[in-house]
């Protein structure tokens, strides 16, 4: 057959019969893969969520007998389910680790991953070989999910599960917080690494195999597909000190020191067992690429009966501990007690097991109690005890089991807690009352009245402050939240501590003049208002002034409250991640990148929780405001400064220009008529009449028709990132 007659014959015409594909490049991907991809902005569009608009997850949540769910949860965890046996008639292990390879894609450089939306149901993650057999651990838990529906998200329910499975193996936990709202659709847009195959060496993430800091940013797993490090040892070879330095950089990336690194590692594997008793190269495909009648479960065992005593997940096999369903002191108890060597499980992983070791301390068979079997650890089990600091504190918690316990019970709600935010986001009445730094606890600010909010006003636009200052400082204020783990924002005023006051995209020497001048503000005003509350209320009458010299007369809303931190509040350790190494919005870039400065632009957009429309308004907006990095004045296309007007999308869409390159990130915008060079720009300014997409939404912008809607619409952008972070409030 032609290629023709085929295509007639299919509806889709990219395939041939048997599914192959017969044409090359099938989306603008293919053909323009360097082109700006906007999807990360439009991405858990509301059009794939199919609970109703008005659905309230928190009131849905509140209203749950969490009691009642708990108990479903130990009855569950006590079971044994035909089709997916438990090991030692309990499913404490497989609830364990389901929420530990949920919470434990969490990254602290950007705050992506974690447990927050659920997203271990989706690609890439259901599929990563690090998560084998988590696709069974879901659907054990699915008859729960069916009973209680809309009120406990898949996210809640998972970290629950791990959680009371802790509590059954009698464990005094710290504390379990709802509130994970669960996405629809992949997050296909988050960057896991470059590799195109599972597990590739590592030195495809690391710019120096010596230097295992190297790893890349913002990456934190060793490998594509691991939650942490590799059990068998760096690329498989057995060395604990290696896989110590792997351990340490890992789970810095996930904002764990030294101290919860050992906890969790010691309490992770005081529970359950690892499964390798067969052979892995017989499993089916991953739970993306199984067919139809497998039914969303992967990595189907042809083996025995394919589960219970013929279970197939990491390779490595047997418990850590004597008694794998009970929380004690025996993963170090054995570990110190005994010399340990190196083996291969009976699918040829490689782990370490102990020599001569007393038949009184082998565990018992999973599925036969009248048989024992030797206990095995990783290489990351044995990096405790061959690295110094990891074995000194390994050592501590094994002479104190009080002090592991309380360690563990923290790293374990920290783990699966990370990525939510301040404690006001947390739900339930089990939401620990203590306030820890990683909360990012900030007290609470007093509500202004209408007229103590005018008089502020009037105070700060006569303050001798110029509108760009006080934009300025409002925007840095706010730009740092991020909504992959809903940290960072206004509230709290954190932009005056350390670290944040001193970063050079802050311009430490404007913030502290203007951060001068609103304490004299505050010392001279009846309100109780906070610095916070000052630095976006500035900003806000600001834009206001700005929309009135445009002739649009528009009041921009303003909503107080916000408390400011104390240094002694403040993680500087995480904190340092969220420098603005570039920012499109100011036209800052601190430094070469790999990437483009626009890439970056739509990476803090994303962050944000802003829409490619918005991100586009903005950017227009702040350039007219005269918002740029140290006055700079790329992108400012106007002659009236401070006037909030469509200018910038009237002069990008002008015809009377031409555009010429001057440098990496730097270009002229000349006259065709005279030659004259009017304006200077940026590829960040530029792309909004470069891309298609963004071109579309500046062409809106610089219509005649529109000027009153550029303000609307940048004064509603402008508001949604001062208040991204107010959840002390129904918005």
């Amino acid at each position: 057959m032609t290629q023709n007659t085929q295509a007639s014959g299919c509806p889709f015409h990219n395939k041939q019969e048997g599914g192959q594909t017969s044409l090359a490049s099938t989306n603008n991907a293919d053909w323009w893969p360097n082109a700006l991809n906007l999807d990360i902005l439009s991405q858990h569009d509301t059009k794939t969520n199919p609970l109703d608009p008005d659905f309230d997850y928190a009131a849905a949540f509140n209203s749950l007998d969490l009691e009642a769910v708990k108990q479903d949860l130990r009855d569950l965890i006590n079971s044994s389910q035909e089709w997916w046996p438990s090991d030692y008639g309990s499913y404490i292990g497989m609830f364990v680790r389901t929420a530990w390879h949920l919470a434990g894609s969490y990254r602290k450089q950007d705050g992506r991953g974690g447990a927050n939306t659920g997203n271990q149901r989706f690609a890439p993650l259901n599929s990563w070989p690090d998560n084998v057999n988590t696709d069974k651990g879901r659907r054990l838990l699915w008859p729960i999910k069916k009973k209680y529906g809309n009120k406990l998200s898949w996210g809640d329910l998972i970290v629950l599960a791990g959680t009371v499975a802790y509590d059954v193996a009698g464990l005094k936990t710290f504390g379990y917080g709802g509130g994970r709202l669960d996405i629809w659709a992949p997050e296909k847009d988050i960057y896991w690494g470059e590799e195109r195959e599972w597990l590739a060496p590592t030195k495809e993430r690391y710019a120096s195999d010596a230097d295992r800091s190297s790893l890349e940013n913002p990456l934190a797993a060793v490998q594509m597909g691991l939650i942490y490090v590799n059990p068998e040892g760096v690329d498989g070879v057995q060395d604990p000190l290696r896989t110590a330095q792997d351990m340490r950089v890992t789970f810095d990336r996930m904002g764990m020191d030294d101290e919860e690194t050992v906890a969790l590692t010691v309490g992770g594997h005081t529970v359950g067992k690892a499964h390798g008793n067969g052979k892995a190269e017989l499993l089916g495909k991953d739970v993306e690429g199984a067919d139809v009648e497998f039914q969303g479960l992967g990595w189907h065992n042809p083996e025995g009966t394919g589960n219970g005593a013929n279970t197939m997940v990491s390779g490595l096999e047997g418990a850590w501990t004597t008694h794998p369903d009970k929380w004690d002191n025996e993963f170090l108890y054995l570990l110190f007690t005994y010399e340990w060597e190196k083996t291969l499980s009976p699918a040829g992983a490689k782990q370490w097991e102990p020599v001569n070791i007393k038949e009184e301390d082998k565990p018992v068979d999973a599925h036969n109690p009248n048989v024992r079997r030797n206990p095995m650890m990783t290489d990351a089990d044995m990096a405790l005890k061959f690295d110094p600091a990891y074995r000194a504190i390994a050592e501590r918690f094994y002479h104190n089991p009080a002090e592991l316990d309380d360690a563990f019970a923290r790293a374990w709600f920290k783990l699966t807690h990370r990525d939510m935010g301040p404690k006001t986001r947390y739900l339930g009445a089990d939401v620990p009352s203590e306030d820890l730094i990683w909360q990012d606890p900030t007290p609470k600010g007093n509500v202004l009245s209408d007229a103590d909010v005018a008089d502020l006003k009037a105070k700060l636009l006569n303050s001798g402050l110029t509108s760009a200052e006080l934009i300025a400082t409002a925007w840095d204020s706010a730009r740092t939240y991020r909504g992959s783990d809903f940290r960072g924002g206004a509230n709290g005023a954190r932009i005056r501590l350390a670290p944040q006051k001193d970063w050079v995209g802050n311009e430490p020497a404007r913030l502290a003049k203007v951060l001068a001048k609103l304490e004299e503000i505050k010392a001279s005003s009846s309100a109780q208002v906070s610095i916070a509350d000052l630095i976006v209320l500035g900003g806000t009458a600001a834009v206001e002034q700005a929309a009135h010299a445009a002739g649009v007369d528009v009041s921009v809303p303003f909503l107080s409250g916000r408390g400011d931190a104390s240094q002694e509040q403040t993680d500087v350790y995480s904190f340092e991640d969220f420098e603005p190494k570039a920012d499109g919005f100011r036209n800052f870039v601190k430094q070469d990148f790999v990437v483009q400065p626009e890439e970056i632009l739509l990476d803090r957009a994303q962050l944000l929780g802003l829409t490619a429309p918005e991100m586009t308004v903005l950017v227009g907006g702040l350039r007219v405001l005269g918002a740029n990095y140290a006055g700079d004045k790329a992108g400012v296309f106007t002659e009236n400064v401070g006037t909030l007007s469509n200018d910038f999308f009237v002069t990008l869409t002008d015809m009377a220009y031409n555009w010429k390159p001057t440098g990496k990130n730097s270009y002229n915008i000349v006259s065709r008529a005279t030659g004259e060079t009017k304006y200077t720009a940026t590829r960040v300014d530029l792309v909004f009449g470069s891309n298609s997409i963004l071109r579309s939404y500046a062409e809106v912008y610089a219509q005649d028709d529109n000027k009153a809607k550029f303000v609307k619409d940048f004064v509603a952008a402008w508001t949604k990132v001062m208040n991204a972070d107010r959840f002390d409030v129904k918005k």
